[in-house]
Order: structure tokens, then sequence, then C-alpha cells
């Protein structure tokens, strides 16, 4: 098949493809994998489950070829994938793909960051919930401190890739730690995202009340500058991005409740088993295993994903109501990554 481009129902275009390699986490967030429902006997996919390096090339190349252009890896953890810049060197070669990333709690970048960026990943999006000890190890499930992930974070830098960090604000647990969090990484001039906490999958007892909105955020930061808005980068961008006043350090705002994006939402996800979702909230993936395995069947595979795209309808965050929270039964996110 030669390259299409492919908008859905609501003429979104296709451009983001976010594969988990993993399900598998070494933390247990609260608002992610809670450690009372993700414990020791958790049924976690085996290896034999997880798609092989073949066939997440396989799918790669074929999104590439409806529009793709920028690739997240994504988990569960995806550092605990075995042989993970060696996946990375065959995906950022492919024709089409401008941009890789990862996301990670960032813990395993001190022994991983220079290998993935010989491989070509580019940038990192590391997750970190607040800078203060007791605070992040509660957040964490694992009683891990901060300065694990901090590690993490210079590791990246110094292997020469990009970092952001991104922080879920969720009220009455972390929200103290807004202003700290965003007074160090304006000191480090490294760019923090708040991101809303979001009412993904069904086991991490989402409620509204519970939700930091962004313009709460927001007037808390003016406490230390000024902000600056920043032209948005590109279409589909899902951060609200501000500079602080005097300094080139960015701050970003991802408002999924708030203020939702679903009207410029270019991204696909693929769950570690080979199920595409086309929605972060979605109740139902689209089984690809089918398409790969030894003899893929590539032009049955693009046009599956032509289809499934171009009836895409998702909307989910516009129509957020108590009753979708309460009565829809959404994946995990870590089963899909964020």
């Amino acid at each position: 098949m030669a390259l299409q481009q492919v908008t859905d129902t609501r003429n979104r275009p296709l451009r983001d493809l976010r594969i988990s390699v993993i399900d598998r986490c070494n933390f247990r967030c609260t608002y992610c994998m809670p450690k009372e429902i993700f414990g020791s006997d958790y049924p976690f996919m085996t290896e034999t489950e997880l798609l092989s390096f073949d066939d997440i090339e396989t799918l790669t190349r074929s999104f590439t070829m409806l529009g793709v252009e920028k690739l997240r890896i994504t988990g569960g953890e995806p550092l605990l994938r075995k042989d993970l810049p060696a996946l990375m060197e065959r995906l950022s070669s492919l024709p089409g793909i401008t941009d890789t990333a990862l996301t990670t709690n960032g813990v395993f970048l001190v022994k991983q960051a220079r290998d993935l960026k010989e491989a070509g990943l580019d940038r990192v999006n590391i997750s970190l919930d607040a800078v203060t000890e007791h605070i992040f190890q509660k957040m964490n499930g694992r009683n891990m401190k901060p300065r694990a992930v901090l590690n993490g974070i210079e590791a990246a830098q110094e292997a020469g890739l990009g970092v952001k960090v991104n922080m879920v604000v969720q009220r009455g647990a972390n929200d103290d730690d807004i202003l700290p969090m965003a007074r160090y990484f304006k000191e480090q001039g490294v760019t923090l995202r708040f991101i809303e906490y979001m009412d993904v999958g069904t086991t991490n007892g989402w409620n509204f009340k519970d939700v930091v909105p962004k313009e709460e955020i927001y007037h808390k930061l003016t406490e230390l500058a000024p902000l600056h808005p920043v032209e948005e980068a590109y279409f589909g961008e899902t951060a609200n991005r501000y500079h602080y006043d005097g300094t080139n350090t960015e701050v970003g705002f991802i408002s999924s409740v708030s203020d939702t994006f679903c009207s410029s939402c270019t991204r696909a996800r693929i769950s570690a088993d080979g199920r595409l979702y086309t929605c972060l909230f979605a109740e139902e993936g689209h089984d690809l295993r089918p398409f790969l395995g030894d003899n893929p069947d590539t032009e049955g595979l693009e046009d599956r994903l032509f289809s499934i795209w171009k009836q895409r309808r998702d909307r989910y965050s516009e129509e957020r109501t108590e009753e979708t929270v309460r009565n829809r039964r959404k994946i995990e996110m870590s089963y899909i990554g964020g």
C-alpha cells in the first residue's frame, strides 16, 4: 500500500503512535497501579503473550504508511523490557518516523540512557509526582525516594536526551508539592508538566473532587514568576505551554478533565499484547495479532488500521459525567500506557 493519509469522523489525522512493550512496573502508583489491586498474584502477561520486536516493527512500519510520524514507547515501565535499546534502534530508523520518545519513571535510566540515545531515542518523559520524600514514597507505593528518579533525569540529560517531567496532581495526595516541584525544575531549567488526575481505568477510585484543575495550578505558579503563553508547536499538542518570565524554562498543563482536547487528538495506542485502542479511555480494543507473526499480512494490516481510524468517533473527555465514570469499564493505563 502506498502512503495514504487517513482522518477519522471528526477530521483528526493519525500522527502519533504509542506502543506499550510491557504491562509490568516497579512502582505501584496510586492513580495507575494501586498495590491493593496489582499485588504479587496479579496475572501480568507472560513473555510469550507480549508482542515480539518483529511484531512491533511490523506494526510501526504499517502505521507510518497511514501518516504516523511520532512514536512513543510506553508500559507499564518500558525499561523493564529486555533489550529495549535494540528495539529502539530498529524503530528509530524506519522511514517516516521523525520523533521518538519514551515514557518512564526514570529509575533505570542510570544504566540505559546512553544506550537508548545511541539507538536513536530522542527524548524521555519522566514521571515524578513529588520531590518531598514522604509524599513521593506514598504516591509510588514502593517507598522509592525521589533521588532515584532525579538520578535518572540527570543520566538522561548527560546522555543528550531531551527531558520533560510529568507530575500527576491529586488533591489531598500531592497538591502540596506543586510549588516545590515547580521551584526545583525551574531552577534546573527542566520542563515540568502538570497532569490533571484522570479517570483512566476503573481501579484508582477516581472522583471529580480529587482533580486539581489547570487554572488552580496556574495561579499557584504565579507565586514564582509571571507566566507567558508559548505558541502551539503542532496540531494535537496535549499540553498548554508557558515559560517563566525572564527565562526559557517551560511549564505545561495537560488538562484532560477541565479543558479537554479531544477535538485535536491524533494518537493511537497499542497494548503490549497487540490490541489497538483509539482512545486512552476506551473500553475495547481491536486485536491485530492475526496480521502479525512469522508471515505478517502487511497489506491486510494496513487496510484494517485504515478502516479502524476512518470510523473513529472517540471524544470521551468531552462526554465525561459521573455516570460515564461509574459505568464504563475503561482499560487500565498500565495496560496501554499514558
